[in-house]
């Protein structure tokens, strides 16, 4: 897992910028605290971070190989889960080796199959290649967008990094941030290729982007596509469990200390049931751990998400596995630290405003880096399996809506009504929702013979797979990577995706329950209470503190009468809420406070233009 930049411009000499290509590298080091390089030509300049997973002294990047037509060049982000396999292909078909990395794998596919080397890779990845022999740039990203990656088209060329702090660095970038970046800030629709910044786009997951003298080019080369699935139930269920054993498997393989993020849900607890399983194999004990609150589960409280607290649930699982499990327990005082915000929105290098779902999760995986380099996670199994409750509300499922969005509309409302109404009024945010949602649908492709039912939950789950989602990867990947944590994502195998996104829904809830698959499949690593469980999301902390800590913050805010958060922020809503009981406040208005103050401090820190008309 790494931070990748790089610079390609035809009509200049970057041998002379070597001091920019070092800043837009150097913005990295998080991603990559054990190593750094550069590979610099007259038109392209590369930029890497390492951190170093696997063949820690012989997977150094840049890295290259000569041809007789001129060097080829990569850099790298992410890990290759099959590369052994390949790297034995490539073997025979007359490849050697200078090292044991998947880097050098999957440089290697690229010099005997080109652009398609795509088709034979299994992992997370985001990386960049120029091709000495043509003058040309490759931009591939992993097919579920597990990694990021951006890049900004230039007079002569592009910028591309793979966050956009790297861009930015470069003095051709504009900080620039417009009334349509903005729109799909709020909207929280990820609309596909999005940036906040103006000019920027991301890597579409499962894409390539291609850079010449005569321009940029892009091409999708992996999309979910709808197939007959024909095994029946017995058959379904094995083959998740063999999907699902396998991935694990090979996800565990590195150099570093590993561990597993348990929850005490059934995701992460099916990962930790069979990782424990394949270390015990190896005469090894796994490392889990979780994040909890002071006081949580004592005072806790069922609110319309959560039922239960996680602690309990915990406990099961470690104490059926036998792992050495740590919990990491934070305070209101942590979770709103400024300091914290403003590492997290450095991150992120936007103003999300989720508050202490980000900066809980900041701290956990800051705690995590001192014993452990590689982290799994049950991040996406609700997207692939069908867990959230809104797959199971009626309202949401069949409204004209992305069903995230209209099972809480009095939500989406309140996060809204931080804003002046001017700014809303130039959003015009319904017309911005019924556009991407319309487009999102159009995209889905339904196999012959599909019912009505069944149509609408194929493209329900799209929705999940292909927006939702990416949301979710993005936030763990900014967090994890801001302390050197590389997080694995086992449901986001390509290969499992595929085929649970194919089985159709009755088979998905078959025992009348959400995510029947995945509980029946790996129902013989877990405690029955898991097995059990409702779904419940990320914990949030119930401490009035917290709110009562935000507030006095936001006074603060409020007592620099002139900052530009107020040409965003209504102020009238921020003097209201300031004042109201902490121990009874709305959890809408609790997140817009922390939106509140992640534009403050994001205003500071980055100075953007902001274009309103």
């Amino acid at each position: 897992m790494c931070g990748i930049a790089g610079w390609v411009s035809y009509d200049a000499d970057l041998t002379r910028r070597q001091d920019v290509v070092d800043t837009m590298t150097g913005t990295m080091a998080c991603r990559g605290p054990d190593d750094s390089g550069t590979w610099v030509r007259r038109h392209v300049a590369l930029g890497h971070r390492r951190l170093a997973i696997i063949d820690l002294p012989g997977g150094r990047q840049p890295m290259t190989v000569h041809t007789p037509g001129g060097d080829i060049a990569m850099v790298y982000s992410g890990e290759t889960y099959n590369f052994t396999e390949l790297k034995e292909e490539l073997t025979k078909l007359g490849h050697t080796w200078a090292t044991d990395s998947d880097t050098e794998v999957v440089l290697h596919g690229y010099l005997q199959w080109g652009d398609a080397v795509v088709d034979h890779l299994n992992g997370m990845y985001a990386f960049a290649i120029w091709d000495e022999r043509d003058d040309r740039l490759v931009m591939i990203r992993d097919r579920m967008g597990i990694k990021p990656f951006y890049y900004y088209p230039t007079a002569d060329g592009v910028l591309f990094g793979s966050e956009p702090k790297a861009i930015l660095a470069n003095p051709l970038a504009k900080k620039v941030v417009d009334t349509e970046g903005l729109r799909e800030l709020m909207a929280f629709t990820k609309q596909p290729g999005w940036s906040l910044w103006k000019g920027m786009e991301e890597v579409r997951p499962g894409t390539i982007v291609t850079v010449t003298r005569e321009g940029v080019r892009t091409r999708t080369y992996w999309k979910l596509d709808a197939k007959q699935h024909t095994d029946d139930q017995e058959t379904t269920v094995a083959r998740v469990r063999e999907l699902m054993t396998d991935i694990v498997n090979r996800q565990l393989v590195a150099d570093v200390p590993r561990c597993v993020l348990l929850s005490g849900g059934l995701d992460s607890s099916a990962v930790t049931g069979l990782a424990a399983a394949r270390l015990a194999e190896q005469g090894e004990r796994l490392r889990t751990f979780s994040v909890d609150f002071f006081g949580q589960e004592e005072n806790f409280k069922p609110d319309e998400m959560r039922d239960t607290a996680d602690s309990p649930f915990v406990r099961d699982v470690a104490a059926l596995v036998g792992s050495a499990h740590q919990d990491v327990v934070l305070n209101p005082a942590e979770l709103t630290d400024p300091e914290v915000r403003r590492a997290v929105l450095r991150a992120r290098d936007i103003p999300a405003g989720l508050g202490d779902m980000d900066t809980s999760l900041y701290l956990l995986f800051k705690a995590i880096r001192g014993e452990s380099t590689v982290a799994l996670s049950g991040e996406s199994a609700d997207e692939v399996f069908g867990g959230y409750r809104w797959f199971f509300d009626e309202a949401a499922v069949n409204a004209d809506m992305f069903p995230w969005i209209a099972f809480r509309t009095a939500m989406m409302t309140e996060r809204t009504s931080i804003y002046t109404p001017e700014l809303m009024a130039k959003m015009d945010l319904e017309a911005y929702l019924g556009d991407q949602y319309a487009t999102a649908v159009a995209s889905v492709d339904h196999p012959d013979g599909e019912s009505a039912q069944e149509a609408r939950m194929r493209t329900i789950c799209h929705l999940h797979l292909t927006r939702f989602v990416r949301m979710l990867l993005d936030r763990k990947d900014r967090a994890s990577m801001a302390v050197g944590l590389e997080v694995r994502v086992p449901f986001c195998d390509h290969r499992l995706v595929e085929y649970v996104y194919n089985t159709p829904w009755s088979l998905k809830t078959f025992d009348g329950r959400e995510k029947s698959l995945l509980r029946h499949a790996t129902s013989h690593v877990l405690p029955p209470s898991v097995a059990q469980r409702v779904k419940s999301p990320y914990p949030s902390t119930q401490d009035p503190g917290y709110a009562a800590a935000l507030q006095q913050q936001a006074k603060e805010v409020l007592a620099e009468p002139g900052h530009e958060v107020f040409t965003l922020v209504d102020r009238s809503w921020a003097h209201r809420v300031s004042e109201v009981d902490p121990a009874t406040m709305d959890p809408a208005a609790r997140i817009g406070l922390d939106r509140l103050l992640d534009l403050y401090h994001w205003l500071e820190m980055y100075s953007p233009e902001l274009q309103l008309d």
